[in-house]
């Protein structure tokens, strides 16, 4: 918070002079209400700047569909780039091509290589910071929340996208880390990967629940995943014996909560990484030195706090 606050100060100091700057956030998908959040974030960044941030994007959350979207990005010489990078590894010579053509990039939520910039090592150390949730202490919180609901006993599986995500990965990491040091006696069973799919991510808990009758959780790693895991325990008739825990809070995870498919979710804050994502590249293209991440914070949503104001403004833009 001290380095968000730092920047906010530093950008109130300059002198607008530079409002000819054009800014291009890149999403992970565009149709997804996180993504839709950070860019309100963003555009509101921009207003206050004077600046312009275009929003151009995939419909689908994968390299293959993000990255000639990327290709056009650079091909049409913005100042900079903000982007959700879809996979960590795939898209680190896409991303190269845009510092060489002199393009500053800032990654949003998700990141390449091992998420450490600037620091002379590794392959994808070149962008210029990297603004997101600590997503293994989300993780932790989340094996917290298990195991205070489901005690030391039971098996749990981490229902998760695809590996090579930074973000996801990072959840699953924390979740299994957690798990392993408050709850040791919990089974942590074979991570099912759906494909962002919720009708594969409910299949596959009707398979793991038929193979271990003593499931007693799904750690949901991101929204479909954890809308799936939701819709199989109610097809299962198992509300109420099988906790389901979600990360990201939609208005379709808020009614999970509401329904009680869904125990609990934790949700990021995605305007505030929109809204500085854009300080830091603008203060990066005025010269000004940034920090090479910056973390953004969380909320834990239950049904005790969800009708709460303070809980329910970080419920994410439809």
């Amino acid at each position: 918070m001290r380095k968000l606050i730092a920047i906010l100060v530093l950008v109130a100091g300059m002198a607008f002079a530079q409002s000819d700057i054009r800014l291009v956030l890149i999403p992970g998908l565009t149709t997804d209400a996180f993504y839709i959040t950070m860019n309100k974030g963003a555009q509101a960044a921009a207003k206050a700047l004077g600046i312009t941030v275009d929003f151009q994007g995939a419909p689908n959350f994968n390299p293959v569909e993000q990255i000639p979207v990327l290709d056009a990005v650079i091909a049409s010489k913005p100042d900079g780039i903000l982007i959700a990078p879809t996979d960590k590894v795939q898209l680190v010579e896409p991303l190269r091509k845009a510092v060489e053509a002199g393009i500053p990039v800032v990654t949003v939520d998700t990141f390449i290589d091992d998420g450490k910039y600037q620091d002379g090592a590794g392959d994808g150390d070149f962008p210029v910071s990297y603004i997101a949730s600590d997503n293994v202490a989300g993780g932790m919180i989340a094996a917290r929340a298990m195991c205070n609901a489901i005690g030391n006993a039971g098996s749990v599986y981490v229902s998760n996208v695809n590996p090579g995500i930074s973000t996801t990965d990072q959840r699953e990491e924390g979740f299994k880390a957690g798990i392993a040091e408050i709850c040791p006696d919990v089974h942590v069973l074979e991570t099912q990967f759906n494909e962002d799919d919720s009708s594969t991510a409910a299949a596959q808990f009707q398979a793991v629940l038929a193979s271990n009758p003593d499931l007693a959780g799904v750690f949901g790693a991101n929204l479909f995943s954890a809308l799936g895991a939701a819709n199989g325990v109610e097809a299962a008739g198992k509300g109420g014996d099988v906790t389901v825990i979600a990360f990201d809070a939609p208005q379709s995870i808020v009614d999970q909560i509401d329904s009680g498919l869904v125990d609990m979710t934790i949700a990021q804050h995605p305007f505030e990484i929109g809204y500085y994502g854009v300080i830091t590249a603008y203060a990066n293209l005025t010269g000004n030195p940034v920090p090479p991440h910056i973390g953004t914070g969380y909320t834990v949503m239950t049904k005790d706090n969800i009708a709460d104001p303070e809980v329910q403004k970080f419920i994410y833009s439809e």
